[in-house]
């Protein structure tokens, strides 16, 4: 990877900085894609000026550790990476080290204080990679899995599609076996657990989906103590957003689902739900569909469902166009100034149109309009620092 000379990043009070990963326009890894930053107004959603920070291979996800002092990013290519940079006082990218990412086509990744956890999808492994001293990801602690789905196409064998953490634990979600697998935090007990360059160790699964669901991305719903209340799963191959509750210790079942988007689906094709996320005092629940490209919004009620304890019912509230063609991802922007927002601020990577929009949520209707967008090439998430 390189890194690219950058101006100053804005400055404006409510200014935001967001960085993105890319997929290669139409070529090979390696081919000039990077990981750009631009900054964004976090009160009029107005984009700044994109700038390319780093050439790296299809870095198609990106992630800050804590602080953001540091960012990584994976290549997703079938010899997986991840790659370490620091971030300089211009907002630049400097190189710091690369490491395997312990498996085929990372597409997921999170940071911590003294690891990168890393969601293989091509073969379903989850990867936590160590960190030394200055930041720099070493060699991968592999943590295999196996099982299928239904699905031949999408779910021969496993395939982890995204890393959270729930109750301290690392949780993957695995659309290939319908499943959420779970893993010690503590790196002692992860390299316990690693057996060999076959990384056998066995996940505790967390919870169990439909078959043929697809589990993709997921959002905690806290209860204020910083305990979650609730899961919320979007599933890619049913187009669903489940609600999960606690069960038994560290464990979760399915207590509700329901249609993730009311838009038609596309003649001759399907829709397909990518990342889901919540507003940050919890009250909306967006997901991001892909074939109709519109962004879905609910309610989310925490009383209405009966007493305490019970599972927080989802109401469709609209569904909005973005602008874009198949969003991969998305950022809720946490909101600007004091008080109960009147909307939330969504920014979405559209893929298949190369271009990142922004789009204004009314939070009475949840319907959304379009407030800036700019062309970036080929986004495949957004990250606000």
């Amino acid at each position: 990877m390189t890194s690219i000379s950058t101006s100053s990043v804005a400055s404006a009070p409510d200014s935001r900085t967001l960085w993105l990963g890319t997929y290669p326009d139409g070529a090979a890894p390696g081919s000039g894609e990077g990981i750009w930053r631009l900054s964004v107004d976090a009160s009029t959603g107005e984009l700044g000026d994109p700038v390319l920070a780093a050439v790296s291979p299809s870095p198609s996800f990106v992630a800050l550790a804590p602080g953001g002092e540091r960012l990584y990013a994976v290549s997703e290519t079938e010899q997986g990476t991840v790659s370490g940079f620091e971030v300089t006082p211009d907002g630049g990218l400097a190189p710091s080290g690369t490491a395997l990412s312990g498996g085929t086509y990372p597409c997921h990744l999170v940071a911590t204080d003294d690891a990168v956890r890393v969601a293989n999808y091509g073969d379903g492994t989850f990867a936590v990679l160590p960190l030394d001293a200055s930041g720099v990801p070493t060699a991968p602690l592999r943590l295999g899995h196996r099982g299928a789905g239904p699905d031949a196409a999408r779910q021969e064998g496993p395939h982890a599609h995204f890393v959270a953490e729930v109750a301290g634990e690392p949780v993957v979600v695995d659309l290939g076996t319908d499943e959420l697998r779970a893993y010690p935090r503590s790196l002692v007990d992860v390299r316990s657990l690693a057996e060999g360059p076959d990384g056998a160790g066995p996940a505790r699964v967390a919870a169990t989906f439909p078959a043929g669901a697809g589990p993709r991305h997921l959002a905690v719903l806290e209860d204020g103590r910083g305990v979650p209340a609730a899961l919320f799963v979007a599933t890619e191959l049913d187009a669903r957003v489940y609600v999960l509750v606690p069960s038994s210790e560290g464990s979760f079942e399915v207590a509700a689902s329901v249609e993730a988007t009311a838009a038609p689906v596309p003649v001759g094709g399907r829709n397909y739900p990518s990342h889901v996320a919540l507003s940050e005092d919890g009250s909306r629940l967006f997901v991001a569909i892909r074939g109709a490209d519109v962004l879905s919004t609910f309610a989310v009620s925490r009383t209405s469902a009966g007493p305490d304890g019970a599972a927080p019912v989802l109401e469709h509230l609209a569904d909005s166009p973005l602008g874009g063609a198949w969003p991969r991802h998305f950022a809720v922007l946490a909101p600007a100034g004091q008080g109960s927002p009147e909307a939330d601020l969504v920014v979405v990577a559209n893929q298949n149109s190369s271009n990142l929009t922004v789009l204004r949520i009314d939070r009475a209707d949840g319907a959304g309009t379009l407030v800036d967008e700019v062309a970036i090439p080929v986004p495949a998430c957004v990250v606000e620092a």
